[in-house]
């Protein structure tokens, strides 16, 4: 791990979705928003480990918002992890990057007409600035060898097919579309590159 990131703290988080260790990653202990690792009871390393790298979304993960589906997926996330075992991991990463002031900021233009990459563009930002190396290095500390990783996005499978981390297999994580964000799953499918599938009949069934 980098000098500049270890462990901070870690206690046991007994949540509706089942029973977690939260291990906290930063700088150093006066870190307000360190990333976090959600890891089950009784990790077991020497098998793969269903991972979720999951990018902070204070809309969606705190407040329920329909412009986007990252709440659900976290929901979902955390239920099958907590039943099959693994390791969520929370990056501190809020609007792709660029943080919830120009989140909302981008929210008013897509309000316009935009749409979430051009937006984000128009603000004088790359459609998706995140990073996955605190991931990693998340991984590693864990001593993780091989990963099952829940996601939708091959940016994620690319970044840790570059290290020594293994991944076995690329779970996806299906949340149906509702009218409010299904502009903005069409872009993440079109333009990003996201496996979304939005055209199969069992998937474009808007939720009420």
């Amino acid at each position: 791990m980098s000098k500049d990131m270890h462990r901070l703290a870690a206690a046991d988080i007994p949540t509706e979705h089942g029973d977690f260790k939260m291990i906290t990653y930063g700088s150093d202990h006066s870190d307000y928003s360190p990333h976090i690792a959600m890891v089950t009871q009784d990790l077991d390393v020497e098998h793969p480990v269903l991972v979720r790298i999951h990018s902070e979304c204070i809309t969606g993960d705190l407040f329920g918002s329909k412009r986007c589906d990252c709440g659900k997926q976290l929901d979902e996330s955390l239920n099958r992890i907590s039943n099959e075992g693994g390791v969520l991991i929370y990056l501190r990463q809020e609007g792709r990057g660029i943080g919830i002031v120009n989140k909302l900021k981008a929210y008013n233009l897509q309000d316009e007409g935009m749409d979430t990459a051009e937006a984000n563009v128009a603000l004088g930002y790359p459609i998706d600035q995140r990073s996955f190396e605190a991931a990693i290095e998340i991984l590693k500390d864990l001593k993780i060898k091989s990963i099952k990783l829940l996601t939708n996005n091959p940016e994620k499978v690319s970044a840790v097919d570059t290290t020594e981390i293994e991944v076995i297999t690329r779970e996806k994580i299906v949340i149906p579309p509702c009218s409010e964000n299904i502009k903005y799953l069409r872009t993440k499918q079109d333009d990003m590159g996201h496996i979304l599938n939005l055209e199969d009949p069992k998937i474009l069934k808007f939720q009420s």
